[in-house]
């Protein structure tokens, strides 16, 4: 893969948004916002406390069954029981989706300068996601839901995709895990119908998550101007592969089975809603079109991501050209 130089970068390399940023000072900008806000779980939010009698566990209008015509028969404590075990199916979701993140990179600075800011903030980034997975695992283990892994063919695809990716797709698969959950626990940690402990551990994340989706957002623009041309069609089809076992593996079934609902006319259901369509192309679209502008969105990749169901359908894309 070429390397850009930071001279490189401050001599003008551009793409679609405009001048790439020096990687360095990017770094140690995060760096800096790291050393100010960052939070041990453990001790900042309350695992004793007692969960309150009628608060959601999760936004009812971010449950999947939302305004169906199953949800309308649901009793209040049944919906709001699936909103507790989305909840834990969701931080399964994301311990599985952070071990591969660290994995991916700890790949990316195996042969990079152990003493340049990047490396330092990807090892950073690593110790925020390893928290980030405790917090999680400590979450389900305080309610009373079971722990929700992915099936085993997604645990396989993710193992598969840890050993084929490039750097430009690791980094599109990064942000699509961490943006998507990001605008839906934006909408939770401030909503008062919502349990203390949720709110508490959903605003964390949304901070430190912050710094994380920057730091992948400038490294994939760096790569996506300088990596070959077959490593960016490559990136455009496994990250359109990847959005497809995303957005299949974002539920796992066995939350509806769990709360003595049908699992198949709940999945069916789920399928035909536009309600949730809704909700999860709009939680995709400010990564969307981010990716669009940089040049991801192309070719077969971009069906792939049509058919994810995350990237609406449109008759022409808005950067056509390679």
């Amino acid at each position: 893969m070429t390397t850009l130089t930071e001279a490189d970068a401050l001599d003008g390399l551009r793409d679609a948004l405009g001048l790439l940023k020096d990687r360095e000072q990017v770094a140690e900008r995060l760096l800096a916002s790291s050393a100010k806000h960052s939070f041990d779980p453990d001790k900042e939010l309350d695992w004793e406390a007692p969960f309150e009698e009628g608060k959601w566990f999760w936004p009812p209008e971010l449950v999947s069954l939302y305004d169906t015509p199953m949800w309308k028969r649901m009793s209040e404590d049944q919906r709001i029981a699936l909103s507790q075990h989305e909840a834990a199916a969701l931080a399964s979701l994301g311990i599985w989706f952070e071990l591969i993140l660290m994995q991916l990179l700890v790949r990316h600075i195996y042969d990079k300068s152990a003493t340049s800011a990047h490396v330092r903030y990807a090892l950073t980034e690593i110790e925020d996601e390893c928290r980030h997975s405790k917090m999680f695992a400590r979450l389900i283990s305080r309610g009373e839901t079971p722990w929700y892994p992915v099936s085993p063919l997604h645990r396989h695809l993710g193992r598969l995709f840890k050993t084929i990716s490039t750097t430009p797709g690791s980094f599109t698969a990064t942000l699509l895990g961490e943006e998507v959950l990001d605008w839906m626990q934006r909408l939770t940690f401030p909503d008062e119908r919502i349990q203390p402990l949720i709110r508490g551990v959903t605003r964390i994340h949304v901070v430190e998550e912050a710094r994380h989706v920057r730091y992948a957002r400038e490294e994939l623009r760096r790569q996506m101007v300088t990596a070959p041309k077959w490593s960016r069609e490559f990136t455009r089809i496994t990250s359109g592969e990847f959005a497809r076992v995303f957005s299949v593996a974002f539920v796992n079934p066995e939350v509806y089975t769990n709360v003595g609902l049908d699992k198949r006319e709940a999945q069916a259901q789920v399928k035909a809603s536009g309600h949730r369509r809704e909700v999860m192309q709009t939680g995709s679209k400010r990564l969307t079109d981010f990716l669009d502008d940089i040049g991801v969105l192309r070719g077969v990749g971009r069906r792939l991501w049509e058919s994810s169901g995350l990237l609406a359908q449109h008759p022409h894309p808005r950067n056509p050209s390679a």
